[in-house]
C-alpha cells in the first residue's frame, strides 16, 4: 500500500511540473506588440496621429501602427466598417452613417479637426481669374467636390443655406479625388472648389485659385473623427491604449498649435505634418487646423449632420446619433 501511495505521488509531481511549463508550451507574452492598421489621409488635420506616430507615443502603448494611406474619404469609411482597417481617420461622411443605419457597428470616437472660426481647415475657392468674391457669387457656377455624400458636400450645402440658397443653385461637379479637384481647378474646368489644408495653401501659393470664404467663419462642423471598426470596437484595452497615445499627441499640438506659446515646440510640429503630408513646412504653417486639446468630440454635432443628410435623402433609414458614436472609450483613456 505503502508503495502504491509513493507512486501515485510521483504521478502527480510530474503531471504538475508538465503543466507549470515543463512541457514545449510558451505563456502569453504580456510584452507583446498589438497591430493595429490605420487609414488615413496626407492632411494636415491628421496632426495628433502624425505626432503620435513621430513621438513614439503609439509604441509606449505597445501598438504597432500599419500606416495605410488613401486618396478619399469613403474608401477609409468602406474599409473601417469591414474590418480591413481597425481605425479610420477621415471625415464623416454620409456614406459612414448610411452603413451605420444598415447595422454595421463602427463607431466614431474622437476630434480629428472641426471647422472653427478663425482657424484654416476647409474652405471655397476660386479660380484666380474670377470676379467671384463672395459666397453668394457662387450662384451658376461649376464648383468641384471629391464625391456627393462627402465632407465637401455638406460644406457647399450648408453654407448656401446660410445665404438662402440651396446646392440646386449651383452645378456640382464629383471628381473623386483631392488631386482631381485640384487639377480641374488648374485647368479651369471647374470655377470653384471645396479643399483642405494643406491643399488650401498649395493651390493659393501656386497661383491658380484664391480664398473666397473659410467653411469655419460661416458655419461650426464637425469635419472629421476617428472611426474604430467593428472588430477593434471588441479589443477595449487596445482601443483605450490607441485612445491614450491619441490624447496625449492632441495635447500636444493644441500646445503648439493652438496656444502657440513656444516657438520651438510650434517649429517642431510644423515639421512633423510637413514629413507626413509632403508638403513645405511654409504651407503647413500658414493653414493649422483647429483639433480639440484632449481629442474630445463635438457629439452635438453629429445630429444635425444626420439630420441634413437624411432631408437630402443621404440616408436610408433611420439613424439615432447615440448608434454611431462612442466617447466612452477616450473617457476611460483621460481616466488613466
Amino acid at each position: 500500500m505503502k508503495k502504491i501511495l509513493i507512486l501515485f505521488t510521483a504521478v502527480c509531481l510530474l503531471l504538475v511540473m508538465a503543466g507549470c511549463g515543463g512541457g514545449d508550451k510558451k505563456a502569453a507574452d504580456p510584452k507583446a506588440k498589438t497591430a493595429v492598421s490605420l487609414g488615413m489621409l496626407r492632411l494636415t488635420s491628421s496632426a495628433p496621429l502624425f505626432i503620435a506616430l513621430d513621438k513614439g507615443y503609439f509604441a509606449e502603448e505597445n501598438l504597432e501602427i500599419d500606416q495605410q494611406w488613401f486618396d478619399a474619404a469613403h474608401p477609409i469609411a468602406v474599409a473601417t466598417a469591414s474590418s480591413k482597417v481597425d481605425v479610420g481617420a477621415t471625415g464623416i461622411t454620409a456614406s459612414l452613417f448610411n452603413m451605420a443605419a444598415s447595422g454595421q457597428k463602427l463607431a466614431i470616437v474622437a476630434d480629428k479637426g472641426r471647422e472653427q472660426k478663425g482657424f484654416s481647415s476647409s474652405a471655397l475657392l476660386v479660380t484666380s481669374d474670377n470676379y467671384i468674391t463672395k459666397l453668394e457669387n457662387i450662384k451658376g457656377k461649376r464648383i468641384g467636390i471629391t464625391q456627393k455624400g462627402s465632407t465637401f458636400h455638406y460644406m457647399l450645402g450648408r453654407m448656401l443655406e446660410t445665404k438662402g440658397m440651396s446646392l440646386e443653385d449651383v452645378e456640382i461637379v464629383p471628381l473623386g479625388k483631392l488631386s482631381a479637384v485640384m487639377a480641374a481647378l488648374e485647368s479651369k474646368q471647374i470655377d470653384g472648389a471645396i479643399l483642405n489644408e494643406p491643399n488650401i495653401t498649395k493651390v493659393q501659393t501656386a497661383g491658380y485659385g484664391k480664398l473666397v470664404t473659410q467653411v469655419g467663419d460661416v458655419i461650426p462642423y464637425q469635419t472629421s473623427a476617428l472611426f474604430f471598426s467593428p472588430n477593434f470596437l471588441q479589443n477595449e484595452d487596445a482601443a483605450v491604449r490607441f485612445l491614450r497615445a491619441y490624447k496625449k499627441a492632441c495635447n500636444y499640438y493644441y500646445d503648439a498649435a493652438i496656444e502657440n506659446k513656444d516657438p520651438q515646440k510650434l517649429n517642431e510640429v510644423v515639421g512633423i505634418i510637413a514629413k507626413y503630408v509632403k508638403a513645405p513646412e511654409a504651407d503647413i504653417k500658414l493653414g493649422l487646423p483647429y483639433i480639440d486639446r484632449d481629442g474630445k468630440l463635438l457629439d452635438s454635432d453629429i445630429k444635425t449632420q444626420i439630420d441634413w443628410y437624411t432631408s437630402h435623402g443621404m440616408i436610408e433609414g433611420k439613424l439615432d446619433p447615440q448608434a454611431v458614436t462612442n466617447t466612452s472609450l477616450l473617457g476611460k483613456a483621460m481616466q488613466k
